[in-house]
């Protein structure tokens, strides 16, 4: 059963997602050719162009029921039309590592994700650990490689 938990992401995220709907929902017909195509190609046991053709049409049947759950669950935040002193769903923090070299992530939901461009998940351990926390907090988070600390240096909503 499908929850109906609302799932945040910036207007950036949320168009990422319909664009790849459309494109899945555009691969429909051609994944329906190939099977036909197959098809004709006769034993369906032994024929891999057939095989093949199904497999595919599953992932993208059950990627395209994924997509417009979450689509339709989108709650579309602003990160501009949000203040306030704590972190939250779409700021962005300066964060001060155990040798105060900084470091700066966007909190954003899990779809959107990507360390390397400086986006974080509200669900990854350090996400979950920066939420609700103000400038000059510290943080300790347990990561894979062991215990990291940060100090909370500045909150943004950009």
């Amino acid at each position: 059963m499908a929850s109906v938990e609302k799932v945040p992401m910036l207007a950036e995220g949320y168009e990422k997602l319909t664009a790849e709907l459309k494109a899945l929902r555009e691969e429909r017909p051609r994944i329906v050719d190939a099977i036909e195509e197959a098809r004709a190609h006769g034993d369906l046991s032994e024929n891999a162009e057939y095989h093949a053709a199904k497999e595919r049409q599953g992932q993208v049947e059950a990627t395209i029921a994924d997509l417009e759950d979450k689509v339709s669950r989108a709650q579309i935040i602003d990160p501009a039309s949000l203040s306030g002193d704590k972190i939250i769903f779409g700021a962005t923090v300066t964060l001060l590592d155990e040798d105060d070299k900084p470091i700066k992530y966007q909190i954003v939901g899990p779809t959107e994700a990507d360390a390397k461009k400086g986006r974080i998940s509200y669900s990854s351990p350090l996400g979950r650990a920066l939420i609700g926390k103000k400038v000059e907090e510290e943080v300790e988070v347990t990561v894979p490689s062991g215990e990291r600390f940060y100090l909370v240096d500045k909150i943004e909503f950009i």
